[in-house]
């Protein structure tokens, strides 16, 4: 990839972490409630994932043992609104049979494994994409991998960095590329001392947020959640809001 394209990424990324600052993804208590959510988020809103994880937190379910011990059934009703409810509950009890059978039920030996390695395992598994896939070994893993989600596709096409329909890999190896040698947040950066609206899609601190992770896996944590934060306020699918966006001066002319 040449730096035409690398830059802007780069320029992104100063500007939005210089105006909201830490994003805090992914927020969770623990990573297996991070890769039950990446499970949940699939086809819905964030909303009703915290829903379906307030419920299974209520009913001491949020735990490996014990979605592996409880019935089906159970669990769908704990879900429901998350939507899809019984294939994403079917989905999740894979998951623990996966972690069983493969690592003990040890989420520390499987992200022991080599990223690309690993990726390919979860990738095998039923209802496991690309996106999630890549979730999960970010944000509960740790690995040095890139999340490409709607939000960020969005995004670059419409300031015609990536063709529309690009391949998903593509675009990883694009971000993996231009962020490879940026600055830690918080390090080099200034928060400004005022900021007005929204920052970006930022939570609370969480444990799984605050986990230690090298300089290169929290520069994707921020980038991703920073893309989030334009793709939910300004950068819509229906309605573009360019005038109030922080990236409205990366556009090109034509927009």
């Amino acid at each position: 990839m040449s730096d035409a394209k690398h830059d802007p990424i780069r320029a992104y990324y100063d500007t939005l972490f210089s105006a909201w600052g830490r994003q805090h993804w992914w927020p969770a208590q623990s990573r297996f409630e991070m890769i039950v959510g990446a499970y949940l988020t699939q086809n819905t809103a964030w909303t009703n994932v915290e829903k379906a994880l307030r419920n299974l937190r209520q009913a001491e379910v949020l735990t490996i043992g014990r979605i592996r011990q409880t019935p089906q059934a159970r669990l769908e009703q704990l879900i429901r609104p998350s939507g899809y409810f019984r294939q994403k509950a079917q989905r999740l009890k894979t998951f623990v049979k996966f972690l069983d059978k493969r690592y003990g039920g040890s989420l520390t030996r499987m992200f022991a494994r080599p990223t690309e390695e690993l990726r390919e395992e979860l990738l095998a598994l039923n209802g496991v994409g690309p996106e999630t896939a890549d979730s999960i070994l970010l944000y509960a893993g740790n690995h040095p991998v890139f999340v490409v989600d709607a939000y960020t596709r969005r995004i670059l096409e419409r300031h015609k960095i990536m063709e529309r329909g690009a391949d998903y890999e593509k675009i990883r190896q694009l971000f993996g590329e231009a962020l490879v040698e940026m600055p830690l947040p918080g390090q080099s950066l200034a928060l400004s001392p005022a900021i007005a609206g929204p920052l970006g899609s930022c939570h609370r601190p969480s444990r799984v947020s605050r986990a230690e992770r090298t300089d290169l896996v929290q520069i994707f944590n921020e980038m991703h959640g920073l893309l989030v934060g334009v793709g939910k306020n300004y950068c819509l699918k229906s309605q573009a809001r360019c005038e109030q966006c922080p990236l409205q001066k990366f556009l090109p002319a034509a927009e």
